[in-house]
């Protein structure tokens, strides 16, 4: 989940795995799979950067998690 900024202020926690599109209109307006949509301060590019980084977290945790030997007795 990634944190953004509603026009009011105020913040929300959001699912990247439910964003269907960003577009920049001049605010950046989320779209998600269900077809509801919200409009954030954060520019297109800072929200597009947070959920890569967030993914590159899952990504390499989950990476980490799997190269660990396991553990046969």
């Amino acid at each position: 989940m990634i944190k953004v900024t509603r026009l009011n202020d105020a913040t929300l926690m959001i699912n990247v795995d439910m964003i269907q599109s960003l577009q920049a209109i001049p605010e950046t307006v989320i779209t998600f799979t269900n077809n509801d949509k919200i409009m954030v301060k954060e520019p297109l590019e800072e929200v597009s950067q947070r959920i890569v980084d967030y993914q590159r977290t899952i990504y390499s945790n989950s990476v980490r998690e799997d190269s660990q030997p396991a553990d046969f007795m």
